[in-house]
């Protein structure tokens, strides 16, 4: 039987010719109740048609009432609709993990409708592989092409896969005819990872080092299923920097000036690693306008931002786990693809996101937050203390391992009704020992060297709204006054106070 139009040089082994087959048939072979390891981190290169089939498949089983027709869907970060919203909406995920950012999966999680285990990435693959999380059934993952001798290349993000390919017992693979096939040699595949007490140093002392192969390997003989495809990620646009984001972005180029100016980073900064959103975005549109020149990124996630920094020349190498752009900026990289394949290098997140490359790398992290509380707390995670919005992700590797750990936020929020600093943070995700950098539109506190109560003088004067300093000033000097502790001085039964008349009053 010939193979589809397009496949032939994207599927070179011979052996998995017979495999090709349509999505309803490769979803079939998924068990309900399997753990399924599925591709895709921030947005970039998940599957589309096979959970799409299987979300159909899950659905029916449940209209026919089988209500606990589930999976467990394991990933490297967050998805697409095609894959979390079409599963979730089927109500077809009994567990999520590590990462999801899908409006559908967060209502359902928020509902306990959804078990949610939101991990720090870089632990992911070492909790596979000592079975922590359970048996992984099935990887299903997204590719560009298939060589020969159990080779793929792979797709525009490596998240996970390397491990999920060795872990499952069957593997699913979605030939994605829209990837480019001169992605290949983008990657950059470390498979000398080994389990303590037999773990070897990583020789990786700059961004732009490569210690691995081009291409994930993975047994032939495991692959039950090729589905070809041939659609985009969806990722939106992103909005243009506004004033609160611009004001934020010049508060950290002044910063990181200033911190050049003395002494305390090199002319040409140290490794950037940026989040992901409108904000982070906003700050490398700084950066790109700003004075710093030959600039390198050691992140996770490579969006329009540091494409641009790269096609201006500011930034010279950029190495992540995932390319996540807008429709317009994926465009202008397809076209130019030629250009930046030796600028990116794409590496699996266990080496993305290692806590011991971003120490010796010396990695300069810069991620937004919920809110901070007045002693450098940081609530990433959580509305209100117990509602998850999407999870930790890689900011804790990069928070506590970083050389400057910079979080940033608006100073309100729901329109002045909230303040993002607050006597005490709702939920911990940063603790202040690794919040070194807090940023707002109104002003940056430098945290570094000080004792609790001059952090908590810093943030209050340098980052709260003015229209909320009055009341954290005073909660402070009563606090202060209570004499039950004062070297961390709180009213214990006033610091969550704002969010309890949040919820009742709709006004903190």
């Amino acid at each position: 039987m010939p193979l589809p139009p397009g496949l032939a040089e994207r599927l070179q082994d011979p052996s998995l010719h017979a495999k090709v087959m349509g999505a309803d048939e490769a979803a079939a072979l998924i068990a309900v109740g399997a753990n399924v390891g599925m591709s895709g981190f921030t947005g970039a290169a998940y599957p589309k048609a096979v959970p799409q089939a299987l979300a159909a498949r899950l659905a029916a089983l449940h209209a026919a009432g089988h209500t606990q027709a589930r999976i467990g869907l394991w990933t490297g970060a967050s998805t697409g609709p095609e894959l979390d919203g079409a599963l979730a909406s089927a109500q077809g995920i009994e567990m999520r993990l590590p990462y999801q950012s899908d409006p559908t999966c967060r209502q359902q999680i928020n509902a306990g409708q959804m078990l949610y285990n939101d991990m720090h990435l870089s632990h992911v693959a070492q909790a596979a592989w000592y079975g922590l999380l359970g048996h992984l059934d099935v990887a299903v993952v997204e590719v560009a092409g298939v060589l020969p001798g159990g080779r793929l290349i792979p797709s525009t993000s490596v998240g996970n896969n390397k491990t999920w390919l060795d872990q499952a017992d069957q593997i699913i693979l979605e030939v994605n005819l829209h990837q480019s096939l001169a992605l290949e040699g983008m990657h950059d595949i470390y498979h000398s990872t080994h389990l303590p007490p037999h773990r070897q140093p990583i020789g990786l002392t700059q961004p732009q080092d490569r210690i691995g192969d081009p291409y994930l390997r993975f047994d032939p003989a495991k692959v039950v299923a090729v589905v070809v495809t041939d659609q985009p990620d969806r990722n939106a646009a992103f909005d243009p920097p506004g004033e609160v984001s611009a004001r934020i972005a010049g508060h950290i180029l002044a910063f990181l000036q200033q911190e050049v100016r003395l002494g305390r980073l090199p002319a040409q900064l140290l490794p950037l690693q940026s989040g992901v959103g409108n904000i982070a975005n906003a700050v490398l549109d700084g950066l790109n306008q700003g004075p710093f020149e030959q600039l390198s990124a050691y992140t996770e996630v490579l969006q329009d931002g540091m494409l641009a920094m790269l096609r201006s020349g500011k930034l010279a190498f950029a190495s992540a786990t995932a390319i996540s752009l807008s429709p317009e900026a994926n465009a202008e990289f397809r076209q130019n693809i030629d250009f930046y394949r030796p600028r990116i290098v794409l590496r699996p997140q266990e080496i993305s996101n290692h806590p011991e490359l971003i120490r010796r790398l010396g990695v300069i992290a810069m991620n937004a937050m919920i809110e901070a509380d007045i002693y450098g707390n940081v609530n990433s995670t959580h509305i209100m203390g117990s509602s998850i919005m999407n999870g930790i992700g890689g900011s804790g590797d990069f928070a506590r391992n970083a050389y400057l750990s910079i979080f940033m936020t608006p100073s309100l929020a729901k329109g002045g009704k909230i303040s993002c600093i607050v006597p005490m943070v709702s939920h911990h995700d940063h603790t202040e020992h690794d919040v070194q950098v807090i940023v707002t539109e109104h002003g940056l506190a430098d945290l570094r060297g000080l004792a609790p109560t001059q952090r908590a003088e810093r943030i209050v004067q340098q980052c709260a709204h003015p229209n909320f300093r009055p009341a954290l000033r005073d909660y402070m000097a009563r606090a202060r006054r209570s004499g039950a502790g004062l070297h961390t001085p709180h009213l214990l039964d006033e610091a969550l106070s704002w969010h309890s008349r949040y919820l009742k009053t709709g006004q903190m």
